[in-house]
């Protein structure tokens, strides 16, 4: 099965439902949404686990993956309950997933420690560690992205050309 498919075979509910279209208008990093990112993040863990030759629960790994960032709040907005959202989004993820979808030990695990090494307790699980270094590599490339973008722009801006 390729990447996109067991994306829509283990989480197309998820990806169905109507917290994951208010995702869709939340920011994460630069430009992107918080839909955008879980998406993203989902399908580098597929990716990276295959390369690897990993032996995972690849439900409970999309599934994890999906719902890594679901905090479902604007973490930008000036709001005192926001300010110290890396340390307490992941805790606040896991809460609203299994609220909303029911979550294995190993679902919730991915969610609650995929922010490791800033939350200092690591993964439990080869799942939780593939989840968590892909939402590495997927944030620092959103990040970069809209920086480049950014310098780009002002560099044309300098220049006096679009």
């Amino acid at each position: 099965m390729t990447a996109e498919e067991m994306l829509w075979e283990y989480g197309g509910d998820i990806l169905r439902s109507p917290t994951m279209d208010q995702e869709r208008t939340i920011p994460q990093h630069g430009s992107t949404t918080c839909y955008d990112h879980s998406v993203a993040v989902t399908l580098c863990s597929i990716r990276l686990a295959q390369k690897w030759g990993w032996d995972v629960d690849w439900r409970s790994l999309v599934r994890g993956a999906l719902l890594h960032d679901y905090f479902l709040y604007n973490w930008r907005e000036h709001n005192r309950d926001h300010k110290l959202h890396g340390f307490y989004h992941a805790r606040k993820a896991m809460e609203n997933a299994q609220r909303d979808f029911g979550l294995n030990p190993l679902e919730a695990n991915i969610i609650h420690r995929h922010m490791f090494p800033l939350n200092p307790t690591p993964p439990k699980y080869k799942e939780s560690v593939v989840v968590t270094c892909a939402d590495k590599i997927c944030a620092t490339r959103e990040v970069w992205s809209c920086v480049r973008n950014a310098s780009t722009r002002r560099f044309r801006a300098l220049m006096g050309t679009k």
